[in-house]
C-alpha cells in the first residue's frame, strides 16, 4: 500500500467537500422573484434597484460566480476582492474560465500584506455600499478567509500604506493566534469589526461565510468586515503588550490602536443576517469519512488545533502512537486527523509556513522514534496542508513525510534541523519532491493534518 497516495486521497476528498462555489450554489436559490438564502427569503419585487454584492477573501471568485449564476441580471453591482487570475483551483476543482458580468469591479488586493489594490478595493466597496444604501437595496456579502489583507483602509489617515504593511507583517509572523491578530487589526482599520457593513445601515444585508476560524468565531473571518467582534475578543493593547518582544508597531498604528481600544464597535443592524456555509469541521469530517472508507481506524483530535507548533506537533505524534498501540493486531491501520492552525513564529528568512513546518517536525520525530525502536513495524505518513492551497510565503499547500524522510534528506546533504531553524521547510521538501502543490484552491477553511500508521 502506498501510504503517500492514501494520504493524498484523504486530503483531496476533504478539499472537494469544501468547494466554495458549490456551497453558494446550494444556499442561494431564485424561483421567479423569490430569493431564498439559507432560511431567509426575499421577494425581489420589493427591491426594484436589484441586488448588490461584495465578495472578499480567497474564495471570492468562485463564490461570486455562483451568486451571479443564481441571480443573473438581478445582480446590479458588485465588488470582488480576492485572487482572480485564471488558474486550476486544486485537484478536481478546476474553475472553468469565463468572462464575469460587467457589473463586477475586480480588485486584486495583496496577501498576506495589503497593497495599493487593497486600498482600491476598500474604496470600491465604500462607493458600492453608499449607492446600495441610498437605494435601500439588498446586499449580499460573500466573506472568506484571507480577506484581512485583501481589503483595507486605515482608520487614521496619518497611517501610510507602508505602515499598514509593516504592522501586518509583524502580526502574521509574531506567533499570535488569529483571534489575537484580528483584535489588533481591528484597532487600526476602518473596514474590520463590522465597519464595512456600517456604510449601508439602511440596506438589508446578508453575509455568507466560508470560515477559516473556530466554530462560533465567524466574526474573525477576514477580520469581520460585516460583523462586530465577539464579547470575549481579546483587547488589542493586551495583545500588543503580550507580544511586545515581537511587535514593534509603527507609532501611527500604535496611536490608532490606543485611541480605538475599548471604544464601541458598530452594532449589527436589525436587517442583517449571517450564515456559515463551510468551516474546518466539514473538511475534518470528509477526511475522516474517506479514511474509514479506506479501511482505517480513525481518531479526530479536536483538542489539537491552535497550540504553538512545537507543542502541537509533539501532541500529534504522541496521539498517533497511542492510537497505534490500542489497535488490534489484525487492524493495524490507524489514521489521526486534526484541524485548526498552529501558531508558528517565523525564525528565519526561508520559504515555508506552519503546515510545512508541522510536517518537518513530524518527520524529525518519526526518525527519532524509529531509531529508538518505537513504531517498530509501522509505516508512517504525516500530511499537513492549508485548504487554501497556500502555506506561508511558499508556493505549496503543505507537505507529506514518512519515516524515511530524514534519512533521504541526509543522503542529499539536507540537515532538517537547519531548515527548521531558518523557517525554510519548503526548500527541504521541494528538494525531496514531497511538497504538496495544488495552487490556490478557491476555498479556505483552515488547515488539515493527517497522520497515518500502518503495518
Amino acid at each position: 500500500m502506498d501510504l503517500h497516495q492514501v494520504g493524498r486521497k484523504i486530503f483531496d476528498s476533504a478539499l472537494r467537500r469544501v468547494d466554495a462555489r458549490e456551497s453558494v450554489k446550494r444556499t442561494v436559490v431564485l424561483q421567479d422573484t423569490l430569493l431564498s438564502i439559507a432560511d431567509a427569503q426575499f421577494d425581489l419585487t420589493s427591491y426594484q434597484s436589484g441586488v448588490y454584492a461584495i465578495a472578499i477573501g480567497k474564495a471570492a471568485l468562485p463564490m461570486a460566480i455562483a451568486l451571479e449564476d443564481a441571480l443573473g441580471k438581478l445582480l446590479k453591482g458588485g465588488v470582488i476582492a480576492g485572487p482572480v487570475a485564471g488558474q486550476p483551483l486544486g485537484p478536481e476543482l478546476v474553475l472553468t474560465p469565463r468572462r464575469l458580468a460587467t457589473v463586477w469591479r475586480v480588485c486584486e488586493g495583496g496577501h498576506p500584506l495589503p497593497n495599493k489594490g487593497s486600498l482600491m478595493a476598500a474604496r470600491e466597496c465604500f462607493d458600492l455600499l453608499e449607492r446600495a444604501n441610498v437605494a435601500n437595496a439588498l446586499i449580499i456579502f460573500l466573506i472568506s478567509g484571507g480577506g484581512s489583507a485583501l481589503v483595507e483602509w486605515p482608520r487614521d489617515d496619518r497611517i501610510t500604506l507602508a505602515e499598514l504593511r509593516e504592522a501586518n507583517r509583524q502580526l502574521v509572523s509574531s506567533g499570535a493566534t488569529i483571534a489575537e491578530i484580528n483584535s489588533v487589526r481591528r484597532g487600526f482599520s476602518a473596514v474590520k469589526g463590522g465597519k464595512l457593513a456600517a456604510h449601508a445601515p439602511k440596506a438589508n444585508q446578508i453575509t455568507l461565510i466560508i470560515s477559516d476560524t473556530n466554530t462560533g468565531d465567524e466574526a474573525s473571518v477576514a477580520s469581520g468586515p460585516t460583523l462586530p467582534p465577539t464579547a470575549n475578543s481579546p483587547k488589542a493593547m493586551d495583545v500588543v503588550d503580550r507580544y511586545s518582544h515581537r511587535l514593534l508597531l509603527p507609532s501611527s498604528v500604535l496611536r490608532a490602536i490606543k485611541e480605538a481600544d475599548g471604544n464601541e464597535q458598530p452594532s449589527p443592524t436589525g436587517n442583517h443576517k449571517h450564515y456559515v456555509l463551510l468551516n474546518n469541521q466539514n473538511a475534518i469530517e470528509a477526511a475522516a469519512a474517506k479514511a474509514r472508507q479506506l479501511g482505517f481506524t480513525v481518531d479526530v483530535a479536536y483538542d489539537i488545533n491552535e497550540q504553538p507548533i512545537d507543542e502541537g506537533s509533539g501532541f500529534l505524534i504522541s496521539r498517533l502512537r497511542a492510537l497505534w498501540e490500542q489497535a488490534e493486531p489484525e487492524q493495524k491501520r490507524v489514521c489521526l486527523i486534526s484541524g485548526g492552525e498552529f501558531s508558528c513564529p517565523v525564525g528565519g528568512p526561508g520559504l515555508g509556513g506552519r503546515n510545512l513546518e508541522t510536517v518537518l517536525r513530524c518527520a524529525i520525530e518519526f526518525d527519532k522514534r524509529k531509531h529508538a525502536g518505537d513504531f517498530a513495524s509501522a509505516q508512517l505518513v504525516a500530511i499537513s496542508g492549508g485548504t487554501d492551497g497556500i502555506d506561508g510565503n511558499s508556493p505549496a499547500a503543505g507537505a507529506i513525510a514518512d519515516e524515511t524522510t530524514i534519512a533521504r534528506g541526509v543522503s542529499r546533504g539536507l540537515d532538517a534541523e537547519s531548515f527548521l531553524r531558518n523557517s525554510d521547510s519548503f526548500t527541504f521538501f521541494n528538494a525531496l519532491g514531497d511538497a504538496i502543490i495544488t495552487g490556490p484552491t478557491g476555498t479556505n477553511v483552515r488547515d488539515l493534518r493527517i497522520l497515518i500508521a500502518s503495518s
